[in-house]
């Protein structure tokens, strides 16, 4: 695409998996995760990415959305580097979001089999990771697939919401029907506010940042130091070639003295 008719850089986007047989784009939780956080970042513009995958009952196929969310991350990153990444998913969406910020390939999986972790300086683009209904380690073990482990560099900015007795999230769920409440049991906003805090925390340390460069006292030239007061010239004698008058000196005249008296007349020589 012509760099003329690109779409601008927004200020964060939503990277989405959606849930099993859901429609491709976010479905329905995502785009309640969205419309909830849009409404809490002002004027900020938020982009939205729909991970292509199947999302199909055969979970296998997760790799497909592994694949697509990280190839769709690492070009997000090179293009659009100041864009602030929301990495999200509900279900079966939220297994391949976790499974892409994992910093090493699950034991038991072939490194042949899966893409590679992504390189550590993408963390530094992600600010939050928002996940729902995140299969619980005894679910995956049923469908004979590996836990999921959030990696290291994104553990303290992930949310992992499940709602209680949610069969596929919960250790000791039971209940399969509430599996899709997330919107109205609340746990969207509660994503959203998360999400939506470490945003505008983030887009404020980076305005603070601009601030001071563009404050910073420019160098100067070292000032000279101020010369101290100088004394009373002395008197100095007129030059040579201003010839032997005095000067005019300033002061009241001076008082004239008596004037000289004759000499008496000698006397006639007899």
């Amino acid at each position: 695409m012509p760099a003329a008719n690109a779409a601008p850089c927004p200020d964060a986007q939503v990277v989405f998996a959606r849930g099993t047989t859901e429609q491709p784009g976010a479905g329905p939780t995502g785009d309640a995760f969205i419309e909830s956080l849009r409404s809490r970042v002002g004027a900020k513009s938020i982009g939205v990415y729909g991970v292509d995958y199947p999302a199909a009952m055969d979970f296998a196929t997760a790799i497909d959305g592994i694949v697509d969310a990280r190839a769709h991350i690492l070009d997000t990153v090179a293009s659009c580097p100041d864009t602030k990444l929301v990495l999200s998913g509900f279900s079966q969406g939220a297994a391949v979001i976790g499974f892409v910020t994992a910093s090493e390939v699950p034991d038991g999986i072939s490194p042949l089999d899966v893409p590679a972790p992504m390189p550590p300086e993408v963390a530094d683009h992600v600010t939050a990771v928002a996940l729902f209904g995140k299969p619980s380690t005894r679910f995956m073990k049923v469908i004979n697939d590996p836990s999921i482990v959030v990696g290291p560099l994104y553990v303290a900015k992930t949310v992992d919401l499940c709602v209680d007795n949610d069969l596929v999230c919960d250790p000791d769920g039971s209940s399969f029907s509430i599996h899709d409440k997330y919107a109205e049991t609340g746990m969207v906003d509660e994503g959203a506010i998360f999400v939506a805090n470490r945003l505008q925390a983030s887009w404020a340390a980076d305005a603070a940042a601009a601030a001071t460069s563009t404050t910073a006292p420019t160098p100067q030239s070292p000032s000279m130091p101020t010369p101290a007061p100088l004394s009373a010239p002395a008197a100095v004698a007129p030059p040579v070639h201003l010839g032997s008058t005095s000067p005019t000196l300033p002061g009241p005249p001076p008082v004239p003295g008596p004037a000289p008296v004759a000499p008496p007349p000698a006397a006639p020589l007899a």
